[in-house]
């Protein structure tokens, strides 16, 4: 499912901008980025699996303050059958992205007895 998902960056030069789209053009599933706006403070991501919830955490954390405006599906227009995806030659294998929770550690608790009975063996 294609989606539009526009947010909010705090935008005051060039620089942030740019970094603002680099950070959202890196992340998995985008296929257009641009950046609107009266202001030009928006940055609309286009894709398809897009996690904007991540997306935003990412811009917060590099750009600055940032939030999620609007996410909404994009409706395909009358696709030809010649646009289909074709696959990538030499395309970099992706990677799960960092912001899916902590790791899973596994917690082993020993339990001593008090008052071990006797064994009879011994």
């Amino acid at each position: 499912m294609k989606q539009k998902i526009v947010i909010k960056v705090n935008i005051h030069c060039q620089k942030c901008r740019s970094k603002a789209m680099e950070i959202a053009a890196v992340a998995d599933g985008v296929i257009s980025v641009a950046i609107e706006g009266k202001e030009q403070d928006q940055v609309v991501v286009i894709g398809d699996g897009v996690d904007s919830a991540c997306l935003v955490k990412r811009l917060r954390k590099k750009v600055g303050y940032a939030y999620l405006v609007t996410v909404e599906e994009v409706k395909p227009k009358e696709e030809k059958k010649e646009e289909k995806k074709e696959e990538k030659k030499g395309e970099k294998p992706t990677c799960q992205p960092q912001c899916h929770g902590y790791p899973y550690f596994v917690h082993y608790e020993t339990v001593d007895e008090p008052n071990p009975s006797i064994c009879s063996i011994m």
